[in-house]
């Protein structure tokens, strides 16, 4: 039993959700612009629409900033006055075969919309779409007991954590 007065559904629609997102971009290498498309809408729909509250009950709106330190997935989460509220550290590894699939299936998806037939596209793009559910779901599970998100949430947030991990 927690001190925290309840909220009601209206106050945690108002509150449990992401106002800004930044990925730390230091180590950024030139992109394609696939890639830059699917950083800008993911970024765009985020903001747009989420679920993302702090399990210990902090309120938002939040700020967040996506970063990879150490071979971690950092969550900074903040204010937004840019106060830090909790910095969430995920190891890498449990992504790594995820995130390798999925590039390799990108890949395959880019180069077959230049000249494969439709139903060969549409089967690498349920691939595709099948290996982003499971990293998505991935970081739901890693991110249980610290950041309630949900599923379309975390399908964003594996988008970025992809676009993360292209380093030079």
């Amino acid at each position: 039993m927690t001190d925290r007065p309840e909220r009601s559904a209206t106050d945690r629609i108002a509150t449990d959700r992401i106002a800004k997102v930044t990925l730390d971009e230091r180590l950024v290498v030139r992109r394609s612009p696939e890639i830059e498309h699917e950083r800008a809408v993911a970024i765009y729909d985020l903001v747009e629409e989420n679920r993302f509250a702090l399990a210990d009950g902090t309120p938002g709106p939040y700020h967040l900033l996506l970063a990879i330190e150490d071979n971690r997935l950092v969550f900074d989460v903040r204010d937004t006055e840019e106060r830090p509220l909790h910095r969430i550290g995920l190891a890498m590894k449990p992504f790594s075969r995820v995130i390798k699939d999925y590039f390799t299936i990108c890949e395959s998806y880019y180069d077959a919309i230049k000249t494969a037939s439709p139903s060969r596209i549409e089967a690498i793009d349920m691939g595709r779409r099948g290996l982003h559910n499971e990293g998505s779901d991935l970081l739901r599970r890693r991110l249980e007991g610290k950041i309630e998100i949900d599923n379309d949430t975390a399908r964003r947030l594996f988008t970025l954590l992809c676009v993360l991990h292209i380093r030079g």
